[in-house]
């Protein structure tokens, strides 16, 4: 038995990185079924049998992709001991590349954007996990406010939203022009959203040299 879900998870696991690398480089549309299952050295039988069809193979992706979004956020953060260290950590988490997939993802993310805006079924999923992730971000805004006996500028929901449409914004820009995007711009940003006050305690030319990725 073992044996027989390690195949299953596998084949899965071959299934995503293939349409990952191929919706990234050729789009959605222009890939096939056929496509996918080749480059995966898998049936087409058994894409159907995990997804039910290439639109079930996006909206894994969907969710592969927001889950890696919230872990970008939240990477790095633990036992991080001041507030702009956590803010710096949450933009380093967010836009690390995986180098193992290269900048498949970096497309991969406007794909999937583009695709969540048009399809409604996509659209709904990609809503549920973003107030997910709202929700999560909102929490921890609560802990930080006790924490750092800071008092938030609104709602912790509502600044949530705030900060993850900068931070996804920011980082859509980095993909296209990094030398544009510093982290020390990103960090004076959250900051002036969050109203806190005060110098960061990370310079701006120490915060992108300690954020660069390679």
């Amino acid at each position: 038995m073992a044996t027989q879900e390690f195949r299953r998870a596998e084949t899965r696991r071959l299934l995503l990185t293939a349409a990952t690398e191929l919706f990234a480089r050729q789009g959605y549309h222009a890939t096939s079924v056929e496509t996918v299952a080749a480059a995966a050295e898998r049936t087409t039988g058994a894409l159907y049998d995990h997804f039910g069809g290439k639109p079930g193979l996006l909206v894994a992706l969907l969710e592969d992709w927001i889950a890696l979004t919230v872990a970008g956020l939240t990477a790095g953060m633990q036992g991080v001991p001041d507030l702009d260290g956590r803010l710096a950590a949450m933009w380093s988490g967010l836009i690390h590349t995986d180098d193992e997939a290269g900048d498949a993802w970096l497309l991969l993310e406007f794909e999937l954007w583009l695709h969540a805006v048009r399809d409604p079924e996509i659209g709904q999923i990609g809503a549920e996990r973003f107030r997910q992730m709202r929700g999560g971000l909102a929490v921890a805004l609560n802990d930080w406010s006790a924490e750092f006996a800071i008092d938030l500028p609104g709602p912790a929901d509502e600044v949530a939203a705030q900060l993850i449409a900068l931070l996804v914004g920011m980082a859509f820009q980095h993909r296209i022009d990094p030398a544009a995007v510093p982290a020390g711009v990103v960090l004076a940003g959250l900051r002036r959203l969050l109203e806190l006050p005060g110098q960061p305690m990370l310079l701006a030319a120490s915060a992108d040299q300690s954020l660069h990725v390679h």
